[in-house]
């Protein structure tokens, strides 16, 4: 018997591995996007009700992330139809909202839902900074890294041994997993932090992205530079789990040629 759930195992693991656009980094998942972009909207909504007060629906805060936020979904679609990986994110419903808030902070959930906090719109201060934020954000959704963080946490809870049951009948465990992995509701913080492997990689997307879209990804260096002179003692939400600030930027630097590449201006 443990031989079949061995097996049925590494059946469900080879079957859902899958590979992400521009690092090509194979990855398991385990919850299908159907699923996911169903948790994500309920929860979405749910967020937006919650913060009404909070969520902006005019001025030049809610256009210009708009605008920017538009610009990258494009480059987005057009990224993966060259490379024939449209399939991806066929589902995707994009939207954009600004909520009133303090927070040095932005998020992207799956199927293309984005809240960005006004707080960070004190650092972001140009198009093409904003674009350093948005690019990133929607990077993580487009890259599966909650459904990918999900599948973790059903092979860390269940291992082999019921994990075929439980993929059966998941639909209350993946939506206690999906709380677990988003925080989304009351929460206003949004999105829980990802590894820095999730981190780093979104970054790399996330360039790619914002040159596509018309946007200079050397605004990547300045605006990390500004995050990292504004917050000496203590690290913002956005910055929560990735390497120190020197790291990132050294990163940044390195992949922007790979990056230029894509940039044609506006």
């Amino acid at each position: 018997m443990k031989k079949v759930y061995i097996t049925l195992l590494i059946s469900a693991i080879v079957y859902a591995c899958s590979q992400v656009p521009v690092t090509g980094r194979k990855q398991i998942n385990l919850v299908a996007d159907s699923e996911m972009n169903a948790m994500s909207l309920a929860s979405y909504k749910e967020f937006l009700t919650e913060n009404k007060s909070k969520v902006l629906t005019s001025g030049p805060q809610v256009d210009i992330v708009k605008k920017v936020g538009n610009k990258t979904a494009l480059a987005v679609e057009q990224y993966m139809k060259d490379n024939k990986m449209e399939s991806a994110i066929k589902n995707f419903q994009w939207e954009f909202n600004v909520v009133q808030d303090n927070t040095v902070n932005a998020w992207c959930m799956p199927g293309g839902k984005v809240v960005v906090y006004t707080g960070i719109l004190n650092v972001a201060k140009t198009e093409a900074e904003l674009a350093v934020v948005i690019g990133h954000e929607i990077a993580h959704a487009v890259a599966k890294h909650g459904s990918e963080r999900m599948s973790q946490g059903l092979l860390q809870e269940f291992g082999g041994a019921v994990l075929s049951q439980a993929l059966a009948q998941k639909s209350e465990l993946t939506q206690n997993l999906f709380m677990t992995a988003y925080g989304v509701g009351s929460n206003l913080l949004g999105v829980l932090p990802y590894s820095r492997l999730h981190e780093s990689e979104a970054d790399k997307l996330g360039l790619i992205f914002m040159a596509i879209a018309g946007y200079n990804p050397e605004a990547a260096i300045s605006f990390w530079q500004q995050m990292a002179a504004g917050n000496k003692n203590s690290s913002p939400e956005f910055l929560s789990t990735h390497p120190s600030d020197n790291t990132r930027i050294n990163q940044i630097k390195e992949y922007l040629p790979t990056a230029l590449k894509y940039y044609k201006g506006n």
